[in-house]
């Protein structure tokens, strides 16, 4: 026998009536919360760029890194699987510095990384000249046929431009596929390029490339038989029965090199109607220019909120991209993004890409953007302005942007400053700097030339609207008859205000 009260439902429940009002009431005592996140948009529901749609679409292709077998590499790709090249780096170190050599094997090994290979090894061989025959010397040649055996390697890149006999001796003797530094960077392009014009002239560039290196072996220096279209696969299309397939092929190259070329002047007439009209309008315009993976695109994005694809890999961006922006005083003008520039950049690119290259050279300023945290910031400068003097672009101002301040040597960025008077240091990813890159940017613009003072009539409010966008307003009045207006304008411009002068 206890002392408990008596235990009912209908009195436990009428001790919870009064629950849901003072939940009401905390409620209410407690609107001056505000929660650290209740003003920051959802990124998964924020209206992705084209850049970043463009980088996501590109990271489906990428190696897993815990995806391993007792065997060989693979990369899963929505469903595939694909065997990674694993391939052995080699080097010919003619003249230079031991760090000169070390800092070209390693963005060799960054272009092979970039172009989807595991790199297992690299070697380098100092020499006076690279040897005719097998690019380096024989017993190099023995020592990289045991590495190539003992790492499983299924490539060779030589960090050079090989001659068609160097890579068949080379591969004869290490009995694996053997690809020069041009081949790389061709390869990198046509995975990279996605506009028509861009895939077009990559396809020129390897076409060039390849015509030179077509080889005979087995059937390929067979004799058609001219007449017979049955088994034998011969007859029409070719020259006679005298022809071999390899010139066959050889001249299918050379046709499909003159279809290019006339699709390419096509698209270049497309590019030179609207590059008129910006001149016909005299805007101003002005190139971004740079070593590869120097910060084109992400210097692009904050000058102009372009939204561009960015990536941390060389040659990210081939396609140009321009963008209309104004000055602080609303003069507008033009930036373009170009593709990056490389040491011993292919010759066959320079020309395939000459139409997308001449926005460079038509610019009315070049803005060179150039690492700050590399190694060799110098080596990159040289190489780009080599580069720009055969597209006939080095009589062009020019503005030195150091990018990626927030990762370089403080004594590096001394020395670049110091070595380049008219240059600045910024960093893209922080914002350091990027007010006074824009402030030179617009300090260097072509201004125009013809004075005027002139009264224009309310009326006439769109050749107001055009001296803001287009001329130099120094001086504006407001009157009864109209506004008083003195300033710099263009010819053209100078011209249709010239009845309304004072």
């Amino acid at each position: 026998m206890t002392n408990a009260p008596d235990f009912t439902l209908d009195a436990e429940l009428s001790e919870t009536d009064g629950w849901d009002e003072n939940d009401t009431d905390a409620t209410d005592e407690s609107d001056d919360f505000v929660s650290g996140y209740a003003d920051e948009p959802d990124p998964e529901e924020a209206e992705p760029t084209v850049g970043a749609m463009e980088l996501a679409e590109r990271h489906q292709l990428r190696r897993v890194a815990s995806l391993r077998t007792e065997l060989e590499d693979i990369t899963e790709v929505e469903y595939r699987q694909l065997r990674l090249e694993r391939v052995v780096l080699v080097g010919v170190w003619t003249d230079g510095s031991v760090q000169d050599a070390e800092n070209s094997m390693a963005e060799l090994a960054a272009l092979a990384e970039t172009a989807g290979s595991e790199v297992l090894e690299a070697i380098y061989q100092r020499r006076q000249t690279p040897d005719p025959a097998t690019y380096i010397g024989r017993g190099k040649v023995e020592g990289l046929a045991e590495i190539v055996a003992a790492t499983g390697a299924d490539t060779v890149i030589c960090d050079g431009d090989l001659a068609p006999s160097q890579l068949r001796n080379l591969e004869d003797r290490v009995k694996v596929k053997v690809v020069d530094r041009t081949a790389l960077i061709l390869d990198i392009f046509a995975q990279h390029a996605k506009s028509r014009e861009g895939q077009a002239q990559v396809e020129l560039a390897q076409l060039q490339y390849m015509k030179q290196r077509l080889r005979g072996w087995g059937g390929n220096l067979s004799r058609q038989a001219g007449g017979r279209v049955g088994a034998d696969g011969g007859g029409i299309g070719g020259r006679g029965p005298g022809e071999t397939k390899i010139e066959t092929d050889r001249r299918r190259i050379n046709d499909k090199i003159a279809k290019l070329r006339r699709e390419l002047k096509h698209m270049k007439g497309t590019r030179d109607t609207k590059r008129a009209d910006r001149h016909r309008h005299q805007i101003p315009s002005v190139a971004i220019a740079g070593y590869t993976n120097a910060g084109k695109s992400s210097l692009l994005n904050r000058l102009t909120g372009a939204g561009v694809l960015v990536e941390d890999a060389l040659f990210a961006t081939l396609d140009p991209t321009t963008r209309r922006t104004t000055t602080a005083d609303g003069r507008v003008y033009t930036m373009s993004d170009t593709v990056g520039f490389v040491r011993h950049l292919p010759h066959q690119l320079i020309e395939a890409f000459r139409s997308t290259l001449e926005e460079v050279a038509d610019s009315d300023l070049i803005v060179h953007v150039v690492d700050g945290s590399h190694p060799d910031p110098e080596g990159q400068l040289s190489a780009v302005r080599a580069v720009l003097a055969d597209i006939d672009a080095a009589g062009v101002r020019e503005i030195v942007v150091v990018n990626k301040a927030d990762a370089a040597d403080p004594l590096v960025l001394a020395r670049l400053r110091t070595h380049e008077p008219h240059s600045v240091v910024v960093s893209a990813r922080t914002g350091e700097g990027i007010a006074e890159a824009l402030a030179m940017i617009e300090g260097e613009l072509p201004r125009p030339g013809v004075e005027f003072h002139v009264l224009l009539p309310y009326e006439r409010g769109d050749l107001v609207n055009r001296l803001h966008q287009n001329g130099e307003i120094d001086a504006m009045e407001h009157t009864g008859e109209g506004t008083v207006v003195r300033g710099r304008a263009n010819a053209d411009l100078a011209g249709e205000l010239a009845p309304y002068a004072v």
